[in-house]
């Protein structure tokens, strides 16, 4: 058996260079500076924004929703929107850097205050009403057993919440004013959610876009299994 010489490695590895090096220039000058500054879309392995976003739930991002970016950092070329009450943002946790998505709660200069998991924004009790049934009808069976679920009235933006009344849980944040540059952020799983009760304000420098859809879902639970209802779907 013949040992593969110097010239013969170059010549192999010339010839995969021109075989792949379309795809290369698109992956390096298309998908990722796309990724970085526009959208990007990210798999969701956790409950916390239950029952809005679930476990296994591929969700769009916008990067475009509130600035422009140079692709690979966090410098700002441009700022046209700042996140509103009620959007569904990913950032980076001011705790460790990991990547997490929770819902805007509190604006710079707002206060906020949680009472047995009742919310109060700016001294107002924010009022709830019975959340459609239908808007759970993709979580377990187990989970929803033992969960309490509302719609929350946040200003402009009523969605989702619910609480799990068995486990331990912080359901109580003294009233705190959130500072300028900074957002007050919840999981709509007001008791399985590592949030601002937890890391602290967030950061605007942090924000790197809005959640805005679910493209596909699948439930991890029960074999991978597409949730059908789910694909293509608005976030609320």
């Amino acid at each position: 058996m013949h040992r593969p010489t110097k010239a013969n490695l170059q010549a192999w590895l010339k010839r995969q260079w021109r075989e792949w090096r379309g795809t290369t220039y698109f992956f390096l000058f298309v998908v990722i500076p796309v990724r970085s500054v526009l959208a990007d879309w990210n798999w969701v392995p956790t409950g916390s924004m239950n029952p809005t976003i679930l476990e296994g739930d591929l969700v769009y991002v916008n990067k475009a929703a509130y600035d422009l970016r140079v692709p690979l950092t966090r410098h700002r070329l441009a700022r046209w929107s700042a996140p509103q009450s009620g959007d569904i943002v990913v950032f980076f946790s001011p705790e460790d850097n990991i990547r997490l998505v929770k819902r805007v709660i509190g604006l710079p200069g707002d206060s906020v205050e949680l009472r047995n998991n009742a919310l109060f924004l700016n001294d107002e009790q924010v009022s709830y009403s019975p959340l459609p049934e239908q808007v759970t009808q993709d979580l377990g069976s187990p989970l929803k057993s033992h969960s309490v679920f509302a719609t929350e009235a946040l200003p402009h933006k009523p969605h989702a919440v619910m609480g799990i009344p068995q486990i331990a849980a912080v359901r109580n944040f003294p009233k705190t004013t959130v500072p300028a540059g900074h957002y007050f952020v919840l999981g709509d799983n007001r008791d399985n959610s590592k949030d601002s009760r937890f890391i602290g304000f967030v950061e605007r420098d942090r924000i790197i876009g809005r959640a805005q859809g679910v493209m596909v879902s699948f439930n991890k639970l029960d074999t991978y299994q597409p949730r059908w209802s789910r694909f293509l779907s608005s976030l609320q």
